[in-house]
């Protein structure tokens, strides 16, 4: 789902090839200037503003926000004992949060001194996603995770035939779907809800953010005396890369038989199988 996760083009999963042989470190850095504006707040307060933002892309991890020391207010760190080890970047130093009665113990980390081959990060600090109360991209408030700015969406209308059952109980079949590309995962089939079957849905609690399409509202699925549960989900407001799905409904391939125009489609695995 990013340049070094998954599939990606050094995922530990590459979907595709290149045309030579790549000598890629099995732990590999990449690090880039986003140019957006992105902030931090904890505790009511900003503690980190900057249009100077670096994102680091490493094997197996989400792209992490870097700040420069001068973009961060340091009066809201108190320095902590606290020391990790990394084999590729190096000693990170600690700093805990402290804003009011608001305390984030060993929130923020720093190379104060990297490695060699990591130096650029000399001089820049990054927080530990929830550690911290809101991100801004921008005015936009950003959940979850930072957006990579290798992970697309498209979605495409379609007039294939899809035909969605389990255990052989047809749950839904449409001839305009709407077809919902992301990186990293497979082809998503959003339906209308007329070409659902109600009778079989019952409404979730479940509640989940995606930083790319918004909120997700679930429901569970009836199949003769079992029940699935959040296999069903629909985006009422997405956000504007999943606009063209606002309220339609998706199941997960992992868990259901997808046929697309009579061929049915091997279940694929993915962490939600």
């Amino acid at each position: 789902m990013t340049l070094t996760m998954g599939t990606g083009p050094f995922g530990e999963q590459r979907a595709g090839v290149f045309n030579a042989g790549l000598s890629a470190p099995e732990h590999l850095l990449y690090f880039e200037p986003i140019g957006k504006r992105v902030r931090a707040s904890f505790g009511g307060e900003t503690v980190a503003d900057s249009t100077r933002v670096w994102m680091l892309h490493e094997t197996g991890h989400l792209p992490v926000y870097y700040f420069p020391f001068d973009d961060v207010c340091t009066e809201l760190l108190e320095r902590s004992d606290h020391v990790t080890h990394c084999p590729v970047k190096g000693d990170a130093s600690y700093w805990t949060l402290a804003a009011g009665e608001r305390r984030a113990e060993n929130a923020v980390w720093a190379y104060e001194r990297p490695i060699e081959s990591a130096s650029w990060l000399a001089g820049h600090v990054a927080f530990y996603w929830d550690a911290v109360d809101a991100w801004f991209e921008e005015d936009e408030q950003v959940f979850v995770h930072p957006r990579d700015p290798y992970h697309r969406i498209d979605v495409l209308a379609s007039s294939r035939h899809v035909r969605v059952s389990r255990d052989g109980e047809l749950l839904a079949e449409s001839w305009r779907p709407r077809l919902l590309f992301e990186t990293g995962l497979p082809v998503r089939y959003y339906l209308s809800r007329q070409d659902v079957r109600h009778d079989l849905l019952a409404p979730s609690m479940s509640v989940t953010r995606c930083p790319y399409k918004g909120v997700a509202e679930y429901w569970s699925v009836r199949v003769g005396d079992d029940v699935v549960p959040d296999l069903v989900w629909t985006y009422a407001e997405p956000l504007h890369d999943a606009l063209a799905v606002r309220g339609m409904l998706c199941f997960y391939n992992e868990q259901v038989d997808v046929e697309v125009d009579g061929q049915r489609e091997q279940r694929p695995t993915t962490p939600f199988a």
